[in-house]
C-alpha cells in the first residue's frame, strides 16, 4: 500500500477554504480576461484556450499541482463563459443566480447528500418535504389540507426535478399510469409548446401529440374545442404559461373549461411564467393554473437558482403513488412500516442532489415579497427595452412583452440579415441575443432575467443592433 496520503475531503473545511480563495481569484481573473458577455473568436479560438489549460492530456499518469490546475481550469471556464450575470448576456431562459443561492448549492456539494434514502440524506429528506408542500399550496392555493382530510379531500404536493423537461415527462408519465394498461393516452398540446411533450411521448411508447394551431402566439381555444371533439379515449391537454420564444401566456380559464366540458385532464408547463405566483401586481396572469391536475415550474428561470431547480406540483398527492418502487437496500418495507421516510417514490431517478437548500435559502431569505419583487423589476425592463425600440425608426418590435421575452429586429432587415446580425454580436462577443421565428419572420429575442440591469444597458444593446446593420 503507498504511503501517500489521500486528499482531503470537501468536509474538512480547513483545507476547503483556500481552495475556495482560489476559485474566486480565478474567477475574477477569467471574467477580467473575457471582458464581455461571452468569449470573442467562437468555438475555435475558446477550444483552444481550454485545450492550453488543460494540457496535453487530461489523464496524466501523474498528477499535477491541485492548487494550481483548479486555478488554470476555473480561470479556462470563465473566460470561455457566456456570462447570464451580465447585462448583455440576454438569450436564453437562463439566469444569474443568487449569491446567497450559489453559497447554499456549495453545501450541498460538500455535504452531499443522496435524496434515494432516509439514511442517506435525513434533515435534506425533512426540508425537501417541507419546502414543496409550501410550493404545492402556493400553486393550488384553494386546496385545502386539514388536520385529519378525509379520502376525498386533495392534498397538493410537488416533485423536485432537473428541470421542465423531466416536469413534463413525469407528468404525462402520471397521467398515463392513471388510466392503466390498454388505454392509450393522447395528449393535446399547442404548436407553441415546448419541444419536450414530443419527445416524453415517444419515451414513454404514447401517441405522437395531436398539435392545435396558435395563431396568436397562444392555443386557440376554438381550434382546441375542435381537436377534443374529434378525439376519443384518455385526453391530456398541455397548456403553456410563458412559452419560450415569447413569454406568452395561453388562455387558462377557457382552456380549463373547455378540459372539463370534454372530460380531457389538464397540464401547465409553467416552467417560465410559474413564479408569477410570487408577484402581486402580476399574479393574475396565472388565473386558471390551480385547475391544472399537474403544473410545471422551473425556479432556475425566474427564480434566480442555480441549475437545477425544477418542480412538478400535483394537485392530489395520491397521483404519485404510481412512481412507487422497493428495492430492498434503499426502501425495505419494514423500514417504511417502522416510520423511515420512502424517497424512491419522489422521483424517477435514484441518486439525485438535495437541490430543495438552495430553494429552501432563497425562499426563506426573501420571502414571497422578495421574490416577487425580482420578478417584478424584470417585467418592467422587458416593458422599458419595448418602449426603447418603439421610439426607433430603424428597429421594430413584435409585441408588447407578456413576461421578460422582447422581440425586436431591424426595420426593412431580411432573415439572412438578422441572423448575421446575431452571429456577428455573439462572434465577436459583444452581445448574446436569441433567436425565433414569428409570423414567418426572424426576429432577435432578449430575454431579459438579470435584475441589475440598468436602462443603460438596455440602450447598449440595441446601439449594438442598429450599428450592426449599418456594416
Amino acid at each position: 500500500m503507498r504511503a501517500d496520503p489521500a486528499p482531503p475531503l470537501a468536509t474538512d473545511t480547513a483545507a476547503l477554504r483556500p481552495l475556495l480563495d482560489t476559485v474566486l481569484d480565478a474567477l475574477d481573473a477569467g471574467a477580467t480576461a473575457r471582458s464581455g458577455p461571452i468569449p470573442a473568436g467562437g468555438p475555435d479560438a475558446v477550444t483552444a484556450r481550454v485545450r492550453e489549460a488543460l494540457g496535453p492530456d487530461a489523464l496524466p499518469e501523474t498528477g499535477t499541482d491541485p492548487t494550481a490546475i483548479l486555478h488554470a481550469l476555473t480561470r479556462a471556464l470563465a473566460e470561455g463563459a457566456a456570462d447570464p450575470a451580465h447585462p448583455l448576456c440576454a438569450a436564453h431562459l437562463h439566469t444569474p443566480p443568487l449569491a446567497l443561492a450559489a453559497a447554499a448549492d456549495l453545501a450541498a456539494c460538500v455535504l452531499n447528500p443522496s435524496m434515494d434514502s432516509w439514511d442517506q440524506a435525513p434533515a435534506a429528506t425533512a426540508l425537501e418535504a417541507l419546502v414543496t408542500a409550501e410550493l404545492a399550496r402556493t400553486v393550488y392555493p384553494r386546496a385545502t389540507t386539514p388536520d385529519t382530510p378525509g379520502p376525498d379531500t386533495p392534498r397538493p404536493d410537488a416533485l423536485v426535478t432537473t428541470g421542465g423537461t423531466e416536469a413534463n415527462q413525469l407528468a404525462l408519465l402520471l397521467a398515463r399510469e392513471r388510466h392503466g394498461p390498454g388505454h392509450s393516452l393522447q395528449t393535446v398540446v399547442g404548436a407553441n409548446a415546448h419541444h419536450s411533450f414530443h419527445r416524453a411521448a415517444w419515451l414513454l411508447g404514447l401517441p405522437e401529440p395531436v398539435t392545435v394551431p396558435t395563431p396568436n402566439g397562444t392555443l386557440d381555444p376554438v381550434a382546441l374545442n375542435e381537436a377534443l371533439t374529434d378525439l376519443h379515449g384518455p385526453l391530456l391537454v398541455a397548456a403553456t404559461a410563458g412559452t419560450t420564444d415569447t413569454g406568452r401566456i395561453d388562455p387558462l380559464p377557457e382552456i380549463a373549461d373547455l378540459c372539463a366540458a370534454h372530460r380531457a385532464e389538464l397540464h401547465v408547463d409553467a416552467a417560465y411564467g410559474g413564479p408569477l405566483l410570487f408577484s402581486d401586481t402580476h399574479r393574475a396572469l396565472l388565473t386558471g393554473l390551480d385547475r391544472a391536475r399537474t403544473v410545471t415550474l422551473d425556479l432556475h428561470k425566474l427564480g434566480w437558482q442555480p441549475v437545477a431547480a425544477g418542480l412538478l406540483a400535483v394537485r392530489d398527492q395520491s397521483d404519485l403513488s404510481a412512481l412507487s418502487h422497493t428495492a430492498d437496500y434503499l426502501n425495505a418495507t419494514d423500514d417504511t412500516e417502522a416510520g423511515l421516510p420512502d424517497l424512491l417514490g419522489r422521483s424517477l431517478r435514484t441518486t439525485r442532489r438535495p437541490d430543495i437548500l438552495k430553494i429552501a435559502v432563497t425562499l426563506r431569505a426573501l420571502g414571497r415579497s422578495g421574490i416577487g419583487a425580482l420578478v417584478d423589476r424584470v417585467h418592467d425592463l422587458a416593458q422599458e427595452l419595448a418602449d426603447l425600440v418603439d421610439k426607433s425608426p430603424a428597429l421594430q418590435l413584435y409585441e408588447r412583452p407578456t413576461l421578460t421575452t422582447v422581440l425586436f429586429r431591424p426595420t426593412g432587415a431580411d432573415d439572412t440579415t438578422v441572423a448575421a446580425i446575431r452571429r456577428t454580436l455573439l462572434t465577436e462577443g459583444r452581445a448574446v441575443l436569441g433567436r425565433a421565428h414569428e409570423d414567418g419572420r426572424l426576429w432577435l429575442k432578449a430575454t431579459l432575467l438579470n435584475p441589475h440591469t440598468t436602462p443603460d444597458d438596455l440602450r447598449h444593446i440595441l446601439d449594438l443592433v442598429e450599428g450592426s446593420t449599418d456594416r
